[in-house]
């Protein structure tokens, strides 16, 4: 690049030369950083959201162990149980997927200055984000559910 501006013009001063690309790395990096800095907070609350749902139901089997042991003692399978377990389970996900839904409707507009190549209101995105956090839901609410079909009736339902 300096041999064909001196060709041109001895006089010529060159500096700061840099590739069109490097301008473009450099112009877009504060933002690469936040996105960056977005996706790791978001990986952080997905397992913030695993963890507390897992936690929730598994509390709630606990509390209703007596219950269980009942529907077990009068004719419940286990696919019964897991249905009842996981059914509660994903109601409250489901409950608390609308509410996000909304939140981060009315939150997109912060965003829009982060997004390139797709708007603030993609509804593939919502739709992908919604899929991702009820399969996580799911898993959080089978595995107390898979427990709960292991609890003895009898000793569910013996007086402590």
């Amino acid at each position: 690049m300096w041999r064909e501006v001196s060709a041109l013009d001895h006089s010529a001063s060159v500096f700061n030369v840099k590739s069109m690309d490097q301008l473009v790395d450099e112009r877009l990096s504060p933002k690469r950083l936040a996105v960056y800095g977005l996706g790791g907070a978001s990986l952080i609350a997905l397992l913030l959201a695993a963890v507390g749902v897992y936690s929730l139901m598994s509390y709630s089997v606990t509390l209703q162990k007596q219950e269980i042991g009942l529907r077990q003692a009068l004719g419940a399978n286990r696919g019964d149980i897991l249905k009842l377990v996981i059914g509660r389970g994903m109601k409250l996900v489901l409950i608390g997927s609308m509410i996000g839904f909304l939140g981060s409707w009315g939150l997109t507009r912060l965003l829009t200055g982060l997004l390139f190549g797709v708007s603030a209101f993609d509804p593939a995105t919502f739709v992908a984000i919604a899929l991702l956090l009820s399969v996580v839901a799911f898993v959080a609410c089978f595995l107390p559910a898979r427990r709960a079909t292991r609890i003895d009736p009898l000793v569910a339902l013996r007086r402590d």
